[in-house]
């Protein structure tokens, strides 16, 4: 059985599928029996006064859910109108079974015609996993009309039209309003476009033997806030500074103070035992000012560097930092030091252009600077945001958080982690040299590398929507500073 935190590609869905229908004898039937019974639970659930449905069905198995879940609110006394696609009968022993049951039960089924009929609740079961392609034809025209009309909508496993492994949406897609996945979660739904399409998302695991595990693995690993207290326990009675460790974040170029003072103060707020800065000589008295509880220093020429690396546990570097002779200097001496590094912004442009191995660093891309440092496009980036992550992780040896909505946190030889917090509101220049901050610290706490860029990832997402509860329009970077402190000190679990 799956874990609850796990997520899994179309590939691992069918194997389980299969693996189930066969050991549970009637090619299937039990299994699409259960998913069909598990929607009609979940529409009463949150629309309990829905008194008529509409359902769109496709000619596959998802379709057939549909025809189970119609069978059940015309037996209940509901008003329903099944609208199928224009020659496309169900293709499926099972669709087809599901559909001679409802009709048996009285009810029929109209082709779509071009409009979509009144209903207190839509259920959209024309596609499910492994269409990954864009509608066209009628289909489009299907998807479209249940857009533009205004009653909620029920997704059955997957939005119509989202790519459920890869979290792309190639054309038009169903925007639901609750997407209800059945036996286990689907990666795709959890980062990227298809964020704007599956709303609500909820889980019905449905009743399987053991057996039909086999094999089966996940594909990814959804992280929550339940993990902060396991990787932040409480910090023993007689602990001193030094077993927190110390941060060097070196940037902060003209005009680019406010990147490296930010960075430093999110360092510090998530726990680390010291912090140094290595900035600009303009900048070292308002940071002083801002940050007097870290130890800032002028690096006019990059002389003091050196004492500087000597002292520290962990460096981070790039925000402010610029690619100018002044930056491309302190960045070299850096990546010579040998301490591990988190490397950000302007850090990760200048490694894009000499791209080499980094095996004890984590980089902090967003999908522009990913797509420089894999030599593509930005939306070859966000077509396959796992892909992507797991690509620069393979070609740097390194750790890497792909940032944005649904960030992602890949290793060489690790299933990769998705972040399931966060929101819009985030999209604010600033909150990049947080998060370099926040991993920063926790590596310097003495969280391997994998584990700090995942932590630091969620701490930084969880704090940002704490800040947003006021609305995310307006959210700043500081705004973070305050919710981060108490988010870093989670209770341990008894």
């Amino acid at each position: 059985m799956a874990n609850l935190a796990d997520l899994f590609d179309s590939r691992a869905a069918c194997t389980l599928d299969a693996q189930a229908s066969a050991l549970a004898g009637e090619a299937g039937w039990g299994l699409m029996a259960q998913a069909g019974q598990a929607a009609w639970q979940c529409l009463l659930q949150h629309w309990p006064q829905a008194r008529r449905l509409g359902v769109v069905v496709g000619s596959g198995n998802n379709g057939g859910d549909g025809y189970v879940l119609a069978r059940h609110a015309l037996q209940a006394g509901l008003q329903v109108e099944v609208v199928a696609l224009p020659g496309s009968p169900p293709s499926t022993a099972l669709a087809q079974r599901a559909a001679a049951d409802f009709k048996f039960a009285g009810g029929a089924v109209a082709d779509f015609n071009g409009e979509l009929a009144q209903a207190d609740v839509w259920v959209d079961a024309l596609f499910g996993l492994g269409f990954a392609r864009a509608p066209s034809g009628a289909a489009q025209a299907l998807i479209e009309a249940l857009n533009a009309q205004r009653a909620p909508v029920l997704a059955l496993d997957v939005p119509s039209g989202v790519d459920a492994d890869r979290g792309c949406v190639p054309g038009v897609a169903v925007r639901a309003t609750l997407t209800l996945q059945f036996i286990v979660a689907h990666r795709g739904l959890y980062t990227g476009d298809a964020l704007e399409y599956v709303g609500r998302r909820q889980l019905a695991p449905l009743t399987l033997p053991d057996e039909a595990w086999q094999g089966v693995v996940a594909a990814a690993e959804c992280w929550t806030q339940p993990r902060l207290p396991d990787l932040l326990p409480p910090r023993r009675a007689n602990s001193h500074k030094g077993e927190s460790g110390h941060v060097l974040c070196v940037g902060g170029n003209h005009g680019s103070g406010g990147a490296i003072a930010m960075a430093a103060e999110a360092a510090l707020r998530a726990g680390a035992g010291l912090l140094s800065i290595g900035t600009r000589r303009d900048h070292v008295g308002p940071l002083l000012a801002r940050l007097p509880e870290a130890m800032t220093h002028a690096l006019e020429d990059g002389s003091a560097l050196p004492a500087l690396l000597a002292k520290a546990r962990v460096v981070a570097i790039g925000p402010g930092l610029g690619q100018d002779e002044w930056a491309r200097a302190l960045y070299a001496r850096v990546l010579q030091s040998g301490l591990p590094l988190v490397i950000d912004a302007d850090a990760l442009n200048l490694l894009a252009q000499d791209a080499h191995a980094l095996p004890d660093a984590i980089l902090t891309p967003h999908p522009g600077e990913a797509a420089r440092l894999l030599e593509t496009r930005t939306a070859a980036v966000q077509a396959d945001r796992y892909a992507s992550a797991q690509a620069l992780a393979e070609r740097y040896h390194a750790v890497v958080v792909l940032k944005g909505a649904g960030s992602i946190v890949a290793a060489p030889g690790h299933a990769p982690r998705l972040i399931a917090a966060g929101n819009p509101g985030m999209a604010v220049g600033g909150m990049g040299d947080l998060l370099t901050g926040i991993i920063a610290s926790l590596r310097a706490q003495g969280l391997p590398a994998f584990d700090a860029a995942a932590g630091g990832a969620l701490l930084h997402a969880l704090a940002g929507d704490v800040a947003a509860a006021d609305g995310a329009r307006g959210l700043l970077p500081t705004d973070l500073l305050a919710p981060l402190r108490r988010l870093a000190n989670p209770e341990r679990s008894r």
